[in-house]
């Protein structure tokens, strides 16, 4: 008999989005696993939609804001669209959104809004 598993899968909470706009432009990026810990990052074994995200090099990191912009990690590359599960080691590819409109109080993380070159080549309205 194989071993099977059963895993639902849903968009997450999308209550961070200010509007629909951006979000069928969310293009593909490579989540890099070995930056994000399980107890800080995805203790429900998924990585929630509305995560803050930098790039360094390729992959994407958890955004650090205390970061400097020189480290890639204290430039906001954007948002993970929908809840992403976390299974083993391997990197993998997310649905990125780097414009529309943010309510800042629902993101699943505590943030604010950056500035200057923290905000990357972003574009976002954030709201409260």
């Amino acid at each position: 008999m194989p071993r099977l598993t059963t895993e639902q899968v849903g968009g997450g909470d999308f209550s961070w989005l200010g509007s629909a706009h951006g979000i069928s432009n969310a293009r593909t990026e490579t989540l890099d696993v070995s930056a994000f810990t399980k107890a800080t990052h995805y203790p429900k074994g998924y990585i929630p939609s509305g995560t803050p995200v930098a790039r360094i090099g390729t992959g994407l990191v958890p955004y650090d804001p205390a970061a400097e912009t020189t480290t890639a990690a204290g430039v906001l590359a954007g948002f993970i669209l929908t809840n992403q599960s976390v299974v083993g080691t391997a990197d993998f590819a997310v649905p990125l959104i780097d414009h529309g409109r943010v309510k800042t109080s629902k993101l699943p993380v505590s943030f604010t809004a950056p500035t200057g070159a923290k905000r990357g080549e972003t574009t976002f309205v954030f709201v409260a």
